[in-house]
């Protein structure tokens, strides 16, 4: 699993059919450690319902086929919970109810 923030939607009229009905949103990975951009955005089926500006887990690979939306669908990268809260070493890196 990694950490990343939603910062866009993706919308595609045409695709494989087994897409229909998914969500697509652009995710930018986090460090987990600080919170800061790390990497490049990429496109994740939302199986949660997050939105522009949600801190969410993201997987990759086969383990993205495992929610019952993406099973058997042509899936690499799936969005699979709303972070609330993450702490470090006793520090709060981020809380979804302060809004940082």
């Amino acid at each position: 699993m990694q950490m990343a923030r939603v910062v866009g939607t993706v919308v595609a009229t045409q695709k494989d059919p087994k897409l229909v009905g998914l969500k697509l949103q652009l995710v930018q990975p986090l460090d987990i450690l600080t919170g800061v951009d790390s990497g490049r955005p990429l496109v994740a089926v939302d199986t949660v319902g997050a939105g522009t500006g949600d801190m969410v887990m993201i997987v990759g690979g086969s383990s993205a086929r495992q929610t019952d939306q993406t099973s058997s669908s042509p899936v690499d990268l799936a969005i699979v919970s709303i972070i609330d809260l993450v702490e470090v070493e006793g520090n709060t890196v981020y809380d979804r109810r302060q809004g940082n």
